[in-house]
């Protein structure tokens, strides 16, 4: 399964963030980015308790306020 995992951070913490958050097995790439969020995380993982953990991990993360979760849904087999 992949998720998209959106982060708003403390100001002055988006480098830091998007840093830290590629220490974490699951994750796969992480962008700093502009708009309404700061940094767009992409991870990969086999099961959703996989997922819960890697959102728990990222929310104890120095710098980040909160998330917002875009699971991946998986193309329609014809």
């Amino acid at each position: 399964m992949q998720a998209y995992i959106l982060i708003n951070t403390d100001p002055g913490k988006l480098w830091e963030v998007a840093e830290a958050v590629l220490k974490i097995e699951s994750v796969k790439m992480s962008h700093a980015v502009t708009g309404q969020f700061d940094v767009v995380v992409y991870a990969e993982f086999t099961r959703m308790d996989m997922l819960r953990d890697l959102i728990e991990r990222l929310h104890s993360l120095n710098g980040v306020l909160r998330t917002q979760t875009a699971v991946a849904i998986p193309p329609r087999v014809k």
